[in-house]
């Protein structure tokens, strides 16, 4: 797909509208979605995606952009010949679903729009402090590990976390007017202490018509149960997926 071997799984049904898991940054298709996935399984068709450069899926000479990242996950659903489908992306795979509900919005039916932003604003100022900081030094552990168990290429690894800082560090505003052009149902998801401010939240239920949102404790990926978090006997995360299929399943 333009360029990349992209790693891609297929689990539950063979029919119906497919739901699109997109990871985080620095993440594998387990650690965002490994306690979440086997519950959307049980009921609809899964395609989970590794973006360019993260786990299984191989790198092109070129940066990471939610951009390009949006075309690849486009040109999977060509492949695959899927010509509708419902997109879930947390934090950076927000944005990547986000860009591709604007570039191709003829593939997606639902987005939902969890843990991520459309405005630098719209984040707390402790993420961009923390990006300036990024070093592959201070990478969470859990992700190298994650990664490491995927692809034993530790180059690669750093190569990935050094473009994903990049990303993020050179993060630009979505203008209004691409949001407003948003055609897709859309659930905006985060915690209540995410990294993303909750004005900026309801702020995108007004730009994106229709858009609903919705709340959960917790801070950035508790809700999902990510892997980088620690607690592993708590209910949220088989609860936030039955939230999000009663928003797929709706009629709205």
């Amino acid at each position: 797909v333009n360029g990349i071997n992209m790693y891609y799984e297929v689990h539950g049904r063979r029919d119906g509208i497919p739901l699109v898991l997109l990871h985080g940054g620095g993440s594998t298709i387990e650690v965002t979605f490994g306690r979440v996935l086997p519950v959307f399984a049980g009921s609809r068709r899964v395609i989970a995606v590794e973006e360019q450069g993260h786990g299984r899926t191989s790198d092109r000479d070129a940066p990471f952009t939610f951009e390009t990242s949006a075309d690849d996950v486009a040109a999977l659903l060509r492949y695959l010949k899927v010509e509708r489908a419902d997109i879930f992306g947390f934090s950076n795979g927000a944005s990547v679903a986000l860009q591709v509900a604007i570039r191709n919005p003829q593939l997606v039916r639902k987005l939902v729009f969890a843990s991520s932003m459309t405005k630098r604003e719209g984040a707390h100022p402790q993420l961009w402090e923390f990006m300036k900081q990024a070093d592959f030094s201070n990478m969470p552990e859990p992700l190298k590990d994650a990664f490491l168990r995927v692809k034993p290429d530790v180059q690669q690894l750093k190569t990935m976390h050094d473009k994903d800082a990049a990303r993020m560090q050179n993060f630009k505003d979505v203008p209004d007017d691409m949001l407003r052009s948003v055609n897709a149902s859309t659930l905006i998801v985060l915690g209540d202490r995410d990294i993303v401010k909750p004005e900026h939240a309801v702020e995108l239920t007004r730009l994106i018509s229709g858009a609903r949102l919705l709340i959960l404790p917790g801070g950035h990926g508790d809700y999902l149960g990510e892997m980088v978090m620690t607690q592993t006997n708590t209910r949220y995360p088989e609860l936030t997926a039955r939230l999000i299929e009663e928003f797929l399943d709706s009629q709205q």
